[in-house]
């Protein structure tokens, strides 16, 4: 028997996609702050401390759930949605930015998801959010914007999101795949991970990419996305207007007349 709701679900549209959930009479599911998008009537939302698990039982356990959600750089809050009717009622989560709603089912997955910190999106009543801690001391002062992992455990269905198109790998026993940090989606609990400094004074002065990269080694399977929010937010960031001037790159070097072509008029 299922400790976590069964949760019956369908994920709609293609780039900006978003997950509807059926909830039957007193089934629940738990969602990131921000994720909601709508509901039909009948649902109760609730913003709860922690992740409503049973390992958040008592008032010490919420305290301690809470606490590992503040170390992610997550709010202590959580929201919940319950049907409270007799009826099947509809509640959807949207993803923050282009790019897949992966569904998990974790009962399928050893009962265990290690993902990045960012990517879970929402699940059933009953699943644990926490954090994987790493027995390595380098992946915590070291490790980048990827080096915090959260875990998800339990044996219902929980949804995550990743940028851009995802790739998976499978990996074998003892193959190796080394993967920029933020490209991490999550991967099998099975998986080996460490992070790696990339090395060498021009690597690391010049070659653009970040100072660190994962190693994952299987057996398992990993996901990996092909835009992470953080290079999204740095390309937006570079590109914005500064001081009231104009955005980077704009009418480019045919001035005023490449503004006008681009359809911008502003004078």
């Amino acid at each position: 028997m299922r400790n976590a709701h069964e949760i019956d679900f369908q994920i709609v549209g293609e780039e900006m996609q978003y997950v509807s959930i059926e909830l039957d009479p007193n089934e629940g599911v738990i969602a990131e702050a921000g994720s909601f998008m709508m509901m039909d009537n009948g649902i109760k939302m609730e913003t709860i401390f922690g992740d409503g698990s049973e390992k958040d039982k008592g008032f010490m356990g919420k305290v301690f759930g809470a606490g590992k959600r503040l170390l992610t750089g997550e709010s202590l809050f959580m929201t919940a949605f319950y049907n409270v009717t007799n009826l099947k009622r509809e509640v959807s989560f949207a993803a923050p930015y282009p790019g897949k709603v992966m569904p998990l089912d974790l009962s399928m997955m050893g009962n265990k998801f290690i993902c990045q910190k960012d990517a879970f999106l929402c699940a059933a009543k009953g699943v644990s959010i926490g954090i994987e801690f790493s027995k390595k001391l380098g992946r915590g002062l070291f490790g980048g914007e990827g080096f915090i992992m959260q875990k998800l455990e339990g044996d219902g269905m929980a949804f995550v999101h990743s940028g851009g198109n995802t790739a998976v790998k499978r990996l074998a026993p003892g193959e190796k795949l080394k993967v920029d940090t933020g490209c991490i989606v999550g991967f099998d609990h099975t998986v080996d991970y460490d992070i790696e400094f990339v090395g060498g004074i021009k690597n690391t002065l010049f070659g653009g990419e970040g100072l660190f990269f994962a190693t994952l080694t299987g057996p398992g399977t990993v996901y990996i996305q092909s835009l992470p929010f953080s290079r999204l937010a740095k390309r937006v960031w570079a590109a914005a207007p500064r001081g009231g001037g104009k955005d980077k790159g704009e009418g480019s070097i045919l001035g005023g007349i490449g503004d006008l072509l681009d359809g911008d008029n502003r004078f």
